[in-house]
């Protein structure tokens, strides 16, 4: 397949302005899912729902690899896509079925497939078809030290999830303090993890759709971990002083 140059800016572009817009609309209204989703919303059970918004991501990078057309040898492009599907493949197929968090919005799902279906067709096209990496030491450098955040930001990020799972028995819609790992210095632990794993995919690919990616992630789960902080707050007199909403010892 050949390299879409347009589409691959121009979806590029999107995920930045819409990201820029989804930012300045959750400081004016919060995202209605989980803790904050209404009692009339129409939801779909949690791991049905995670995995339908989320598996559009895994697979059309793998069928976009199994298309005719020879992507081309390089450990840069076999490594990212790697990165990429292995962090989907972990929300589908686990994260998606060990959840115990509260049913999804119908809503929600869809535009979160939608979201996922076009970033995984961004993503898996322009590393199998558009990208390509120079053979130098700076390049090198560059994808091991990204490769090397990704890994910190998923390990941070599963065991997030973990402790959080931990706090509920099955059937528990309670929520209590969590406690542990990154919680010790953040309320959205497991949202900073996500954050430091594709900040660490836009250094090694170090291109416009990377950065895309990365720039969306921050602006729509950021102030999710905000908003979390501040209903710990309200709920919990005793909530740690010192924790900050997202980023240690400074937000």
């Amino acid at each position: 397949m050949e390299c879409m140059e347009g589409a691959v800016s121009s979806l590029s572009w999107s995920l930045v302005c819409g990201g820029a817009l989804y930012l300045w609309h959750q400081t004016r209204v919060r995202t209605a899912y989980g803790r904050y989703m209404s009692a009339e919303s129409r939801c779909c059970p949690a791991a049905l729902g995670w995995f339908l918004q989320e598996v559009p991501s895994f697979l059309l990078p793998v069928l976009l690899l199994l298309l005719p057309g020879d992507p081309g040898p390089g450990p840069g492009r076999t490594l990212l896509l790697c990165t990429f599907t292995l962090h989907y493949f972990h929300r589908s197929f686990v994260y998606a079925f060990l959840t115990r968090g509260r049913p999804v919005p119908l809503t929600t799902i869809v535009y979160a497939a939608i979201f996922c279906s076009l970033n995984g067709f961004l993503q898996g096209h322009h590393l199998l078809h558009c990208a390509r990496f120079q053979d130098t030491r700076l390049t090198s450098a560059r994808l091991a030290a990204g490769f090397f955040l990704f890994v910190v930001g998923l390990s941070i990020n599963i065991h997030s999830d973990h402790i959080l799972r931990s706090l509920r028995r099955p059937g528990e819609v309670v929520y209590r303090i969590p406690h542990g790992g990154m919680f010790e210095f953040v309320s959205g632990a497991n949202f900073f993890g996500e954050i430091v794993e594709w900040c660490g995919y836009a250094v090694a690919g170090w291109s416009l759709p990377t950065f895309a990616f990365a720039f969306f992630t921050l602006c729509s789960i950021g102030p999710r971990a905000y908003h979390h902080h501040r209903d710990y707050q309200r709920r919990f007199e005793d909530y740690p002083r010192c924790r900050k909403a997202l980023i240690p010892f400074l937000l």
